[in-house]
């Protein structure tokens, strides 16, 4: 296809997208009325903090549902929301290309029809998996024919009650500008990516050692450095092999994956589950068979594609250490002696690919939200045998993903707060942080902030209705059009 074909692809597409909006835009009319915060200033209907494909979903559904103000920031420049220009060191998305999320489900607004509209048909057909840039692309692709407007470069530093009234405040920061600015919002959805609420875990044994050794997986690694090195990497899931892959592929001397399983974990579970009745109504089991399913799901972790083992394996350089984990790290002149089951391993540069723990008070913006919350530790306590200090930490959240009081009547405000990240697993499965759970779960989180919103102003409804007076049709010495001896306006036979 031509340079020129590809671009009138797009542009039709585009055309499709704007017909099918209007096709489905009933009922239009704005409907949430307007609050005032006590200086007189608007408040928000909602306040969504993340801008990447889980805050650009939520900010599609809520523009769906007629719900018209709304912010929609994020503290990374624009085109790097999310993992997948920055710490994703993999080349393609492990979900298959057939997945649909952010779309919701739209058609003309699939990943399938943006990838078609540019590269045909038969390119399709012949894709494996998605790229990483492609996805990077698409989505914001998808900000520009919705009209989203996210703020960049605008990070929440606290998120607490108002004093004045039923609402939640929120403090912005600007980094261009350094501007700090304090918002009201009536709702606040959390949709911060895969690291929120917690935070990146590192074991004591590495994180005492001098910088210069070691970085996590999650963070901004100069490759190049690790030219002609020895590097020695910790875990055994996707990331880490997608860091080791990085490194052989920079030219590393020689890399060396150690995990603590004496297997790796080749069956990947989160396959088994994609399916409508645990995607949709998973939150709806009890907290029994919650338990039970995500305590055996993310006790196998997840498994990584064998695209992932190929990119390692076929490098003489690679080495895979099962069974070995770090028992201790020391700095020995300009390397690090690792004592693992097996021996002594020595490196240049560690690589910590050991994901992260779920943890409310980490983050200090959640500070107020980690002091008052529900946790599953607070209401669930597991039967002998299927004990997991991991699983207590996640938050205990309602049906519409809002946070829940760790006791009664002490922070009714949380209800007006919703997670929108991995943190929502025990609660909901796969949804906060996954691609194809998205088209069940985002649904339900908005239809939980319309329900509030209609409840919370119901008053106003009912003066609105009593208030509601435009007659459907006018009679005739109303309008003047026909002469008041024309009228039949009740004459009786």
């Amino acid at each position: 296809m031509s340079d020129a074909g590809l671009v009138s692809g797009l542009d039709a597409l585009e055309a499709r997208v704007a017909e099918d909006l209007r096709t489905i835009s009933y009922p239009d009319a704005a409907w949430v009325p307007e609050r005032l915060g006590a200086d007189g200033r608007p408040v928000l209907d909602v306040l969504v903090v993340g801008g990447g494909q889980g805050g650009l979903a939520v900010a599609h559904a809520l523009k769906r549902a007629r719900i018209g103000r709304v912010r929609i920031v994020d503290r990374a420049p624009e085109g790097l929301e999310g993992p997948w220009l920055t710490y994703a060191r993999m080349p393609t998305l492990r979900s298959p290309k057939e997945v649909n999320g952010p779309d919701l489900d739209i058609p003309s607004l699939a990943f399938r029809s943006w990838f078609v509209a540019q590269h045909g048909s038969a390119a399709w057909e012949e894709l494996n998996k998605i790229a990483k840039q492609d996805w990077a692309g698409y989505l914001l692709w998808l900000r520009r024919v919705l009209d989203i407007s996210i703020e960049n470069e605008v990070s929440a530093e606290r998120i607490a009650p108002a004093p004045d009234g039923d609402l939640i405040r929120v403090d912005l920061v600007h980094a261009q500008s350094g501007i700090r600015e304090q918002v009201l919002a009536r709702k606040i959805v959390i949709a911060t990516g895969i690291e929120t609420p917690g935070n990146w875990w590192t074991p004591p044994e590495i994180s005492a050692l001098d910088r210069r050794f070691w970085a996590h997986a999650s963070e901004s690694i100069d490759f190049g450095r690790l030219r002609g090195r020895r590097v020695a990497v910790l875990g055994a899931g996707a990331s880490a092999f997608d860091n080791a892959a990085t490194a052989l592929e920079a030219g590393a001397a020689r890399v060396s994956v150690c995990c603590r399983r004496a297997e790796l974990q080749r069956v990947q579970p989160f396959k088994w589950l994609s399916f409508p009745g645990f995607l949709g109504h998973f939150a709806d089991l009890d907290d029994v068979w919650r338990w039970r399913f995500m305590n055996h799901l993310l006790s196998l972790r997840e498994a990584f594609p064998k695209e992932t083992w190929e990119r390692v394996a076929k490098h003489r350089n690679f080495e895979l250490l099962t069974g070995s984990p770090w028992l201790s790290c020391a700095i020995t002149g300009d390397q690090v002696e690792i004592e693992t089951p097996k021996g002594t391993l020595e490196a240049d540069f560690l690589i910590v690919g050991t994901g992260f723990s779920i943890d409310l008070s980490a983050r200090p913006e959640l500070s107020e939200i980690a002091a008052t919350a529900a946790i599953w530790g607070d209401r669930y306590a597991p039967p002998a045998g299927e004990e997991n200090p991991r699983l207590n930490t996640f938050p205990y959240l309602d049906p519409t993903y809002a946070f829940q009081e760790r006791d009664a009547g002490i922070a009714g405000w949380l209800r007006h707060v919703r997670l929108f990240t991995f943190g929502t697993t025990l609660s909901f499965g796969p949804s906060g942080s996954s691609i194809n759970a998205m088209k069940f779960a985002v649904p339900r989180l908005v239809s939980g902030i319309v329900r509030d919103l209609m409840a919370e102003d119901v008053e106003q409804h009912w003066e609105s209705l009593q208030a509601y007076d435009l007659p459907e049709f006018l009679l005739p010495e109303e309008d003047g059009t026909i002469a008041p001896q024309r009228a039949v306006i009740g004459r009786t036979a």
